[in-house]
């Protein structure tokens, strides 16, 4: 393995670590995986909104959400009622005890990235895709499902 390949797996190998450290720090302070705590800071910012428009905010897969609020509905965190002209539509909300568990979750690994993301020229940001996308066309990920959402799974899940 040549010196190039081997620095190349040492930043994804870095890259996978902060994530689950990001996932594990935010699980211990708030019980939340990140796609949790982003479904509920959606609803904060929201207020009642239907699971599709949230499926389409988060990009993750209505099937994904219906778990996540199930999850959430469970603790008291959220709640859901059904569209009384469509009965196929969900509506959600935030309950006070969600709004104080955004209050103390720490911050979210994708808003931080986000943010000095950004910051950077254009013509970086565009390298920088441009070389994320050749490495998961490298591992052959480039067509799996996935969010915009740093998170290792739900706290529950083995890999």
């Amino acid at each position: 393995m040549s010196a190039r390949s081997e620095d190349a797996l040492i930043a994804l190998r870095q890259i996978q670590r902060r994530t689950e450290q990001a996932s594990k720090k935010l699980a211990a302070q708030a019980g939340l995986t990140p796609s949790q705590l982003l479904v509920m800071q959606i609803l904060d910012e929201c207020g009642e909104i239907s699971a599709g428009e949230v499926s389409n905010l988060t990009q993750l897969k209505h099937a994904t959400i219906t778990s996540l609020v199930d999850k959430l509905e469970a603790r008291g965190l959220v709640t859901r009622r059904r569209c009384e002209d469509d009965r196929r539509r969900v509506w959600l909300k935030l309950l006070p005890e969600g709004e104080q568990a955004i209050t103390s979750a720490p911050d979210l690994l994708q808003e931080t990235f986000q943010t000095r993301f950004e910051a950077l020229p254009d013509w970086h940001q565009s390298m920088l895709v441009s070389s994320l996308e050749r490495i998961a066309a490298l591992l052959d990920a480039e067509d799996l499902d996935a969010a915009p959402i740093l998170d290792v799974g739900a706290l529950d899940e083995r890999p």
